[in-house]
């Protein structure tokens, strides 16, 4: 005697070795001896065991489940009682087994109930399931043709148009994410490198441009509608002549200086920085701007601003017009003593925007140390400033005329053509500027945590820095505390404490207490945005420096050893690894062979060629602090 069973969802057959009223002890075709229970066997046979498997699997392809559905009526219902109405009155092992099968393999049409026990799904389940069943085939069909598309290095326009979204944030439901990703897999390319054979990346800069929107400005880096900005006109006029320094691209002017003679022999400095603020509701349009942006996004050839630029062009520093300011005015003695400080939220006429590229070659180390007798613009004041400066650097205990002196890099892209030039670190309009915002970031500062007033500080005790609501310590700095707010057109840091500094200065409520959750959610915020702007700053750098090695046709340059197998590339912002260095020591100079540049995946390859000789390095940047 054999029996056909189910066991695991599996159709099984066996011939009887032993019997119970509960158990049977089968050997399987396979010659497996198992234990069945008796409620898991559908039917017994004596036919041969080895073909009725596979002679009920070719009957029951036969069987038109459309028939069967229509039969078996609504009520629950055996097996057997179907293959009845089919077959005819006395259907064979085989037949019972083929129904049975059709039945269990086909549940969109019959639900199972129990051991060999089936009920028909009702109409409108089986129209929608049969329906979704033809909308799967026509998906797959689609996602099928257009991997043969992109397969022949064709690009699918449905896909052209989500390409961004496919390579950066891809939505794996999609049709097209799992068309991309079959046509990845079957030609072996990374998404990336697929996308670049269909010539879905024409520019480089504009894919990892569509990457930093999509993390950032998921909205897109457009304003929309604001309640524009009113500029205060009953401000006091602050009587001084103002002149900012700043590079030639700069068109948010933040800060300005003036410098005046005082009856008792003294000087008053005035740090001038622009007060959007006063022209900006708490909570206004232009105020969520701000907090949902944070900083403006400065990258090689262009930049994402902050404030939209009427907004800007409202409170930037230009020169010929006078300009909503919150100054800071320290009085300073012959001997470079501070001796008082007052605030003052006023009108500053702005007599000039001296530019580096055109006061640099008038106002450096060598004309300061080798007076020739040229004069330009505020000569007087910024000699002057900068003796100040150099007083304010050993005040606070970092002058060190023996130290190496870095270097900042200055990117110029037009027409996608790269220029990199250097400027050294430490430039007497460097030292001018950065002391007098030090100063007043400081002192601002001090007079916010004297005051019980919170602010956005920035503070270093051991390693990196952070920021902070009250006042620390940046040791880094040589200051007791350290607030961010001489930038207020370009970061939300600055523009917090420009309001809280307001609000003392007029002895008004502050718009953040301390404590309040919104200052700690800001904070936050800001501090991991202002980072996430810094590394695509850093990503878009490195491409254009990847770009100038193939536009400038370099194949051998020389790198600055750091440590290990840690690197600088000479006259570049670029460190790399090369594995396999020799034991060499810090500021070795070596040559470098390029081997490979792949300026979509951002990589560069070196080879080790020999060493050149040694300098004396400069600082890195953990160094500095």
């Amino acid at each position: 005697m054999n029996v056909f069973y189910e066991e695991s969802g599996s159709f099984k057959t066996g011939s009887v070795v032993s019997k119970t009223d509960a158990s049977l002890q089968v050997d399987t075709q396979h010659g497996k001896r198992v234990k069945l229970k008796q409620a898991n066997v559908l039917l017994e046979f004596t036919s041969p065991l080895a073909s009725f498997l596979d002679e009920a699997h070719g009957l029951a392809a036969e069987l038109e489940l459309d028939f069967l559905w229509e039969v078996a009526g609504s009520e629950e219902f055996d097996f057997d009682a179907l293959a009845v109405e089919y077959w005819g009155a006395k259907p064979t092992p085989l037949q019972l087994a083929a129904t049975v099968m059709t039945l269990a393999s086909a549940p969109m049409y019959f639900y199972k109930k129990g051991k060999g026990r089936f009920k028909a799904a009702p109409e409108e389940a089986l129209k929608a399931a049969l329906a979704g069943i033809e909308k799967k085939k026509r998906e797959q069909a689609q996602i099928d043709a257009w991997v043969e598309e992109l397969k022949a290095r064709e690009l699918p326009d449905a896909i052209r148009s989500q390409l961004m979204s496919l390579l950066w944030r891809p939505d794996k439901n999609t049709l097209e994410y799992k068309a991309f990703d079959a046509a990845s897999k079957a030609t072996g390319l990374a998404p990336v490198k697929l996308a670049r054979e269909v010539g879905g990346i024409p520019s480089v800069p504009a894919y990892l441009m569509a990457g930093f929107e999509m993390e950032c400005f998921p909205k897109g880096t457009g304003f929309g509608k604001y309640m524009p900005a009113t500029t205060p006109t009953d401000l006091p006029a602050a009587g001084v002549a103002a002149f900012s320094i700043d590079d030639a691209a700069t068109t948010e002017i933040d800060d300005a200086l003036s410098v005046s003679e005082l009856s008792n022999g003294n000087k008053r400095i005035g740090i001038h920085i622009a007060a959007p603020t006063l022209g900006v509701e708490p909570g206004s349009d232009i105020e969520k701007l701000v907090f949902a942006r944070l900083s403006t996004v400065y990258f090689p050839g262009d930049k994402i601003t902050m404030l939209p630029d009427d907004v800007v062009s409202a409170f930037t520093l230009d020169e010929g017009k006078p300009c909503p300011a919150l100054s800071l005015y320290v009085e300073v003695t012959p001997e470079f003593e501070i001796v008082g400080y007052e605030n003052r939220i006023e009108s500053v006429e702005i007599a000039a925007n001296l530019r580096h590229h055109t006061l640099e070659p008038l106002f450096n180390e060598d004309t300061i140390a080798n007076d020739p007798g040229v004069d330009y613009p505020f000569k007087r004041e910024l000699l002057w400033l900068h003796d100040f400066a150099v007083a304010r650097e050993k005040f606070r205990g970092k002058y060190d005329p023996t130290r190496p002196q870095g270097v900042d890099y200055n990117f110029a892209v037009s027409e996608g053509k790269v220029s990199i030039t250097l400027r050294k670190r430490g430039s007497p309009i460097d030292k001018l500027v950065s002391e007098m915002m030090i100063l007043a970031n400081c002192e601002w500062g001090r007079q916010l945590g004297e005051a019980g007033v919170p602010g956005m500080y920035r503070a270093q005790s051991m390693g990196k820095v952070r920021m902070t609501t009250r006042p620390e310590p940046h040791v880094g700095l040589g200051v007791p505390q350290y607030a961010w707010s001489t930038s207020p057109l370009r970061r939300a840091a600055d523009w917090v404490n420009q309001r809280q500094i307001v609000s003392l200065i007029r002895g008004e409520k502050p718009e953040f207490a301390q404590g309040d959750a919104m200052m700690f959610a800001l904070l936050r915020d800001f501090d991991a945005t202002y980072s996430s702007y810094l590394g695509f700053q850093d990503k878009m750098e490195h491409y254009w420096c990847l770009r100038w090695f193939g536009q400038e046709g370099v194949s051998e340059i020389t790198a600055t050893h750091i440590k290990e197998d840690l690197v600088r590339i000479d006259g570049l912002p670029m460190r790399t690894r090369i594995p396999g260095l020799p034991e060499l020591n810090r500021g070795d100079q070596i040559r470098l062979q390029v081997i490979r540049i792949d300026e979509l995946l951002l990589e560069i390859e070196f080879r080790f060629v020999g060493k050149v000789g040694h300098i004396e390095a400069e600082p890195s940047e953990e160094e500095e602090g």
